[in-house]
């Protein structure tokens, strides 16, 4: 995937996170007996983040002048889709797409220096993790519909209210959060807010485990929760602009994951076919076979390319509104229909509860519905292609 792009630096950095999965991430979570459903224990994830960022590769998305590698976005998609395919469970904390850099890299210009310090540069070093709190339980992709308050008192601000489903949140020491500071504005008036989670008031919930069996997300409650006014990040009132800054690029910068995650059950299909036998012979001399091996084959080719040229417009500096949408839906519902063939191609195998290709299966259909569903991308690509008829 992606070997059309030839930077050095990039070329060293695949290789480094290739070494580091087979010599050190694999054995580890091998010795562990660590599966991708288990609880990851805390300590075993701040291990890897430091590791990583012993090697260099932790912050290899951020610009030099932050630490990183300064490479491009076309380039940080090559690394993701790396990691996905990999295999490794802990894979996605290589780089700290789960609480580390890529959490925060684009918003760090919005941070005062006391922030940065303090909370920003213990994520870049691989000594802290955090998370992005928006979603409520009844504000999903209305986002400016949060009911969470944060209400001025003197020098500090009094955060009530409840997260729902936040990425990260078991194992992040703050949260970036997004609250109504001005409900009589129309719209109300959301900020953002830095919350250490071990405050008193601050209660992280895991109750639920997603579809995919990980345990990555987790409710965050707040209850008259006290911190100082220092803490708005971003400036007072401009959290939803803020969040939305992040969301075109996040969304494109999930479609390589799961150009990864697809990628690998292809692969898995392919030596399926030629190594199970029926009917006196391999599965693969199947035409029906051949079919679904055939479109898993273009499917990846077109979400490669349509990643790739999304990603060169990233680049450029264009307005990705509409295309990251575009690619978002299409890479989304293209990878979850390769999963779909790999199970049927392993037939009984592929339905069995944990085999690699069941799991990915369910973990591609949640794509569907991160970062915005499959029919807000819908939304927003209606609205850009209608707008010169209005």
């Amino acid at each position: 995937m992606f070997d059309h792009l030839t930077n050095p630096v990039l070329v060293e950095t695949r290789a480094a996170i290739r070494r580091y999965i087979d010599e050190e991430l694999l054995p580890l979570e091998k010795e562990l007996g660590l599966g991708s459903e288990d609880a990851w224990p805390r300590e075993v994830l701040r291990g890897v983040w430091r590791r990583s960022s012993e090697l260099g590769l932790y912050a290899a998305c951020l610009p030099a002048e932050l630490g990183g590698k300064g490479l491009n976005i076309a380039e940080q998609c090559a690394l993701k889709a790396d990691l996905a395919a990999s295999g490794a469970v802990l894979a996605p904390h290589v780089l700290g797409d789960l609480g580390g850099p890529p959490r925060v890299g684009n918003m760090l210009k919005y941070a005062t220096p006391a922030q940065l310090a303090r909370y920003f540069q213990p994520v870049i070093r691989g000594e802290k993790s955090t998370c992005f709190a928006l979603t409520e339980p009844h504000s999903g992709s209305d986002a400016q519909s949060i009911a969470t308050t944060a209400v001025a008192d003197g020098d500090e601000l009094v955060v009530n209210g409840r997260k729902h489903y936040i990425s990260g949140a078991p194992f992040a020491d703050f949260a970036i959060v997004m609250c109504v500071t001005d409900a009589a504005a129309s719209p109300p008036a959301i900020t953002a807010v830095l919350i250490d989670l071990d405050l008193p008031g601050v209660k992280v919930s895991t109750d639920y485990v997603p579809m995919s069996g990980q345990h990555i997300d987790a409710d965050i409650e707040f209850a008259n929760v006290r911190v100082p006014r220092a803490n708005i990040f971003g400036g007072e009132g401009n959290g939803f602009k803020l969040g939305m800054s992040r969301i075109n690029v996040n969304r494109l910068l999930h479609c390589p994951s799961m150009l990864g995650l697809a990628t690998k059950v292809y692969e898995a299909s392919l030596e399926y076919a030629g190594t199970r036998r029926q009917f006196g012979g391999p599965i693969a001399r199947f035409q029906a076979i051949q079919h679904m091996l055939a479109d898993m084959a273009a499917a990846l080719w077109a979400c490669e390319s349509m990643i790739a040229q999304t990603a060169l417009l990233a680049d450029s500096g264009a307005d990705l509104r509409m295309k990251a949408a575009a690619c978002k839906l299409f890479v989304s519902e293209r990878c979850f229909e390769v999963a779909d063939k790999a199970v049927q191609i392993h037939g009984n195998v592929g339905v069995t509860r944990g085999h690699p290709v069941e799991q990915t299966f369910r973990k591609l259909r949640m794509f569907r519905i991160f970062t915005g569903t499959s029919e807000i991308q819908r939304n927003t690509i209606a609205r850009a292609i209608l707008e010169p008829m209005r």
